[in-house]
C-alpha cells in the first residue's frame, strides 16, 4: 500500500510539473496584453467559480479593515486573485528577460540608499520583504540590474516544480538558500559582503515570538533580525508593487538598527520594526498581498 501511494504521489507530481511547463510554454508565446487578460480571467475563474479560499481571504480582509463595507472587501479580494494569477504567469515569463533592457521595461528600482550602505562600502545587507507584489520578479531583476543576491526560500513539496522555480530564481547569478541552512549560510554570506533577501511576513513554526500583525496576534519569525544584528549589517524593507500601467516599482526603506544590540530584546524590537514597515505597505496596497495564506494559523494561546 505504501509503495502504491508513493508511486501515485510521484505520478501526480509529474502531471502537475508537466502542466506547469506547458503553461509556461504557452504564456511565453503571447504578447503582454494577451498575457494580462489571461491572468485576469484565471483570477476571476478561481474567485467566482472555484471559490478557492475565498472565505478565508474575505475574512482576513474584514478583520484587517474593519472600516470597509462588504462590497469594498469583495472588490479587494477579487483584485487579490487577479494579482496572484498575474504573479504566477509573470514568473513563468521570466525567461523572456534576456538582458538589462528587458528588465528595465518591467521594473523601476529605487535602491540607491541601500546600495550606498552595502555594496558601495563592500558590506553585506539584508533586504526583508514579503509575499507582496511580485517578489520573485523583483529578486531576478535585482540580480540582473544591480547585483546577484541570495534568496532564502522554503522547498516546495513537489520537487520537480521546486527545481524549475529554483532554475528561474537563479537565471542571472542569484542563489537560493533553503530555510534549514538560512542561519548558518546566511550569516556567512553577510560577513563576506553578500546581499540576503528574506520574506519576513511568514509565521514561525516554532511560535517563539508573537506580535500584532494586520489586526491580529501572529507568530513572527525572528531570523532576519537575528542575522542583521549578528552580522552587524543594515536592513531595508523591500517592497515590489505593480502600477496601473503594468510596470513594477521596487522601493527600499531602511529599518533603523543604530540603537539595537545583538540580544533577545534587540532582535525582538528589530522584528517589530520591520514587520511594521511591511504592514504599512500592505495597508496601503492590500490587493498586492498574499491574503490566501492562513497567516494566523498559530496563536499565542496555542503556544501556551
Amino acid at each position: 500500500m505504501v509503495s502504491f501511494q508513493k508511486k501515485w504521489r510521484r505520478f501526480g507530481q509529474q502531471i502537475i510539473y508537466r502542466l506547469f511547463l506547458l503553461l509556461g510554454f504557452l504564456v511565453r508565446r503571447i504578447n503582454r496584453y494577451q498575457f494580462e487578460r489571461l491572468a485576469w480571467a484565471m483570477g476571476d475563474f478561481v474567485y467566482y467559480v472555484l471559490r478557492s479560499r475565498r472565505r478565508l481571504v474575505t475574512t482576513n480582509l474584514t478583520i484587517a479593515f474593519p472600516e470597509k463595507e462588504g462590497r469594498e472587501v469583495d472588490g479587494i479580494a477579487r483584485r487579490v486573485y487577479r494579482n496572484q494569477a498575474v504573479n504566477l504567469l509573470e514568473v513563468l515569463r521570466l525567461p523572456l528577460i534576456k538582458g538589462r533592457e528587458d528588465a528595465d521595461e518591467l521594473i523601476d528600482l529605487y535602491l540607491d540608499d541601500f546600495l550606498a550602505k552595502t555594496r558601495n562600502e563592500g558590506k553585506g545587507g539584508i533586504l526583508v520583504s514579503g509575499h507582496f507584489g511580485n517578489w520573485e520578479l523583483a529578486g531576478v531583476c535585482i540580480g540582473l540590474l544591480v547585483n546577484p543576491i541570495a534568496v532564502v526560500a522554503k522547498k516546495l513539496k513537489n520537487r520537480l516544480v521546486n527545481s524549475e522555480i529554483e532554475r528561474l530564481r537563479c537565471l542571472y547569478g542569484n542563489r537560493v538558500i533553503y530555510k534549514k541552512q538560512a542561519l548558518r549560510d546566511g550569516l556567512k554570506l553577510l560577513r563576506e559582503g553578500g546581499i540576503l533577501t528574506v520574506l519576513g511576513d511568514q509565521s514561525d513554526p516554532k511560535g517563539g515570538f508573537f506580535m500584532d500583525f494586520l489586526g491580529r496576534e501572529a507568530s513572527v519569525y525572528l531570523g532576519p533580525a537575528f542575522l542583521a544584528l549578528r552580522a552587524n549589517v543594515p536592513m531595508f524593507a523591500l517592497m515590489c508593487r505593480r502600477q496601473e500601467n503594468g510596470k513594477y516599482v521596487l522601493e527600499a526603506e531602511e529599518i533603523d538598527t543604530s540603537d539595537l544590540s545583538f540580544s533577545r530584546d534587540g532582535i525582538e524590537e528589530l522584528t517589530r520594526r520591520y514587520t511594521r514597515a511591511l504592514e504599512k505597505y500592505i495597508y496601503r496596497y492590500p490587493e498586492e498581498w498574499f491574503w490566501v495564506h492562513n497567516r494566523w494559523k498559530r496563536s499565542y494561546i496555542d503556544k501556551k
